[in-house]
């Protein structure tokens, strides 16, 4: 007989249990390190400033948070009865200046070449970021594209597409209101067509036969294919749709859409503008690469563009390239399956929808699309070997295979390789973007919605007598610090203090929540338990 020894259970590690705390209270699990200096005092301390991650098993609190943000934003702008207000600031000073010295960047680097161009690639892109922290909005003109002449291309409607009715769209969002008082607003779906029989996992019945060509081009130009759904879907129905959607992928690792808009359209009307829709891609033919292997294109500087490795031959500009196109080289268009309902607002049922919504925002792609079979994992590894030599954009670097040079291609450029999203193993061609947002949703950015629950907080507080006293940070220098730098305190005593802080803030707001009761029996603890 054997006999059994009971080993002593082995304490958790300490890392285990700062981080199982964090959790616990909100903490951000893996802060990067700010060194602030105050250039009055000279003083130097270090903060712990959240990594702000969207991914539950990179850092649970913040998903968490980012989500919970996110389901504000739907809830509050998805049935709105009243036009929201969009402020837009003036430009500063500051923001003029940045465009002056852009301008002269930009103009140096036109009359460039070789190394300098490169240099002065990265100090547009560096004003770029400046120029967006300091809360400009939308894109500013690409240095490669400027002076270049746009390809005529015909707007002609494809024979076989519906011809849809156009209206003038109105300057109103807000949907109608029925009898009654009741203005619902709407839920539908969309997803991609069929590239062939699937199993019920997603694995396709016949690898051979499954169009993985157009399964991995439809992927990759799908975020334009539903701008041009909701472009056309607001001149049929002749008012400015807005709308809140996420993609996310079907088991066959297609992308399909969820999207909550405004106002009630008809389920006849929806169905025709997505049979209707279609976006033509007019960008050189990419069906058979030219170069791959060891036999790829080199990099000039004598002519500072890639050539040919034999021949030395530059290759094909992007602007000769798409002179060149004489028919769109991929057609995308959405599947026949089209799922929509009316959803009244303040219903059990609109709260369901939202949380439906914002289900997979907290997880990457690979965690919701899981091969868990060999028929599954050889499905996936098929459709990502398609998209390696998909282009995803005008610079991508998988152009180069196709004897193409991109647009900003430089002397680091490796051909065929893409640092793009729609090339990796984990995301199968899926947008960047899990969120698509109108500008007209709420009449709030995510940094607005951050300012309202700030504000909630602070009047809480001060409805009690807690009042926190805006510091002044105008004297206050802020610095990230590289990782390995010797100077950073260990991140678990970064973390530690977050959580000192939150404790002691989490107690003030029990505190003045308990305040704003009174004590038991009175009129503001019957209202409380009223509101409750």
């Amino acid at each position: 007989m054997t006999n059994v020894v009971d080993l002593p259970t082995r304490g958790p590690l300490s890392r285990d249990v700062i981080r199982a705390t964090a959790e616990q209270h909100g903490v951000c699990t893996r802060p990067f390190t700010m060194e602030v200096t105050d250039s009055d005092t000279g003083a130097v301390r270090y903060i712990g400033v959240p990594c702000g991650s969207t991914v539950e098993s990179v850092c649970l609190p913040c998903a968490r948070k980012a989500r919970s943000l996110r389901m504000t934003q739907c809830r509050e702008g998805w049935h709105l009865t009243e036009e929201p207000t969009t402020a837009t600031s003036t430009p500063t000073s500051d923001h003029q200046a940045l465009t002056e010295l852009r301008a002269d960047l930009v103009a140096a680097y036109q009359s460039s070449d070789g190394a300098d161009a490169d240099d002065l690639r990265e100090e547009i892109r560096s004003v770029d970021a400046e120029l967006h922290q300091l809360g400009v909005r939308g894109r500013l003109p690409n240095p490669d594209g400027a002076g270049k002449r746009a390809p005529v291309r015909s707007t002609k409607r494809r024979q076989e597409a519906p011809n849809l009715p156009r209206r003038r769209v109105e300057k109103r969002t807000v949907g109608r209101e029925y009898a009654g008082g009741f203005r619902p607003s709407m839920f539908v779906t969309l997803t991609c067509d069929t590239y062939g029989p699937v199993r019920s996992d997603g694995s396709p019945v016949n690898p051979n036969r499954y169009d993985y060509r157009r399964a991995a081009r439809d992927a990759v130009h799908f975020a334009s294919l539903i701008d041009r759904w909701w472009q056309n879907l607001r001149r049929v129905v002749g008012w400015d749709v807005q709308y809140f959607a996420t993609v996310e992928p079907q088991r066959r690792a297609a992308p399909h859409l969820h999207a909550a808009f405004r106002g009630t359209v008809s389920h006849e009307v929806l169905r025709q503008v997505t049979a209707a829709t279609y976006l033509q891609v007019w960008w050189p033919a990419h069906d058979q690469p030219i170069y791959s292997g060891g036999h790829l294109p080199v990099w000039s500087p004598d002519t500072t563009g890639f050539v040919d490795p034999d021949t030395r031959q530059p290759l094909t500009t992007w602007a000769d390239a798409l002179d060149q196109v004489q028919a769109p080289a991929h057609v995308a268009t959405f599947g026949p399956q089209v799922h929509s309902k009316g959803i009244l607002g303040g219903t059990e049922e609109a709260g369901r929808h939202v949380g439906y919504l914002t289900k997979y925002l907290t997880k990457s792609t690979g965690e919701v699309v899981q091969a868990d079979t060999h028929t599954q994992r050889d499905h996936h590894d098929r459709l990502h070997a398609e998209l390696t030599v998909t282009p995803c954009s005008p610079r991508c670097a998988v152009w180069l295979l196709y004897g193409v040079q991109p647009l900003g291609a430089t002397s680091r450029t490796t051909p065929g390789h893409c640092k793009g999203r729609a090339h990796r193993r984990t995301t199968l061609g899926l947008p960047g973007r899990r969120v698509l947002v109108s500008r007209k949703w709420s009449g709030k950015t995510l940094a607005d919605h951050r300012a309202d629950r700030s504000a909630f907080v602070a009047d809480t507080l001060a409805a009690v007598g807690i009042v926190k006293q805006a510091r002044d940070t105008s004297a206050l220098v802020w610095r990230k610090l590289a990782p390995g730098d010797r100077n950073a305190p260990p991140r678990d005593h970064l973390v530690m203090r977050a959580i000192a802080e939150r404790v002691t803030w989490r107690a003030e707001y029990d505190r003045a929540l308990l305040a704003a009761q009174g004590p038991p029996g009175s009129e503001l603890s019957a209202n409380a338990g009223v509101a409750a």
